[in-house]
């Protein structure tokens, strides 16, 4: 008997993979992590917005994942936060002269 896998135990084992890959919880803390360095640095308006977008782009993709939805959830908003935060400052450099 060959100890060569079967096609369909090899399907299997790659399905298995995929799976796990999709539900692993690391681009919502990816995306959760980059929120709050948006909202660290959003005072400085340009990484702000630059942050803020990127942490709002990472938490739609992570949001389909159902392992990281609460975190991407959180990320977006920290996004939205920092970009907001970013142009009041900027607004503010431009109004003071």
């Amino acid at each position: 008997m060959s100890t060569d896998k079967t096609v369909a135990d090899r399907l299997l084992d790659e399905a298995r993979a995929k799976t796990a890959r999709s539900e692993s919880p690391t681009i919502g803390k990816i995306a959760l992590i980059i929120g709050v360095v948006a909202v660290l640095v959003s005072p400085i308006s340009i990484l702000g917005w630059v942050f803020g977008a990127a942490a709002i782009g990472v938490g739609v993709t992570a949001v389909r994942r159902p392992q990281a939805a609460k975190q991407a959830k959180i990320a977006m908003v920290l996004g939205t936060v920092a970009i907001l935060v970013g142009v009041f400052f900027f607004t503010l450099n431009i109004a003071q002269g």
